[in-house]
């Protein structure tokens, strides 16, 4: 059974498809360029930075870690929400206690396997509903949506969840990453339209 997090927009704003989005049946694929392959016996998860241990965990290992299966919202800065999304994957919080957090981290880069990379701060990346995806809807995760793993922060346009993510890195200061370099908002709240900072 699902955890139904959709309500999560009462605490941003008063409707649960932010201003500017449209609702969509669709899961349209965006990426800013091809979709990477992968080998499952060579990929691995890594978490390093400002934490007691770092992890390499490998692809089974990975989906070994205690999982959830929530019911979200997805909401795309080009201006698409698809509502009820079922996700299943390891939370955000797993991970960091697996690693340990160090007090002096206070922000967060994930990297991906394109190279892509994107930032939030470490609070943000706290929160329950931020997880790590490989199975949407009961199926494992399609590559062209970012399987083997993404990230899912319904809290946040979604290009602050990583595609094709495979590690974690904890930081003292901020760091910003490929979108956000480009002009795109570091904050990419959806009720608040911020798309571009």
């Amino acid at each position: 059974m699902a955890d139904d997090v959709t309500d999560i927009y009462r605490e941003f704003g008063d409707s649960r498809v932010p201003p500017g989005q449209r609702e969509t049946d669709r899961f349209p694929v965006l990426s800013k360029g091809e979709t990477p392959s992968w080998d499952r016996e060579t990929w691995s998860f890594d978490v390093w930075g400002a934490v007691d241990t770092e992890l390499r965990l490998s692809h089974d290992e990975f989906l070994d870690l205690p999982a959830a299966t929530q019911r979200q919202d997805f909401h795309c800065v080009t201006g698409w929400s698809a509502l009820d999304c079922e996700f299943t994957g390891v939370p955000f919080t797993t991970i960091a206690e697996r690693a340990g957090v160090r007090d002096d981290a206070v922000h967060v880069l994930f990297h991906a396997l394109d190279g892509y990379t994107t930032d939030l701060p470490l609070s943000d990346c706290l929160r329950e509903e931020v997880l790590f995806v490989y199975d949407r809807d009961g199926e494992e995760l399609a590559p062209e949506h970012g399987g083997p793993l993404r990230v899912v922060t319904p809290h946040k346009y979604a290009y602050k969840g990583t595609k094709w993510v495979d590690g974690v890195e904890f930081l003292t200061e901020p760091k910003r990453g490929y979108w956000e370099q480009r002009g795109y908002s570091a904050s990419a709240n959806p009720w608040n339209e911020e798309r571009y900072g």
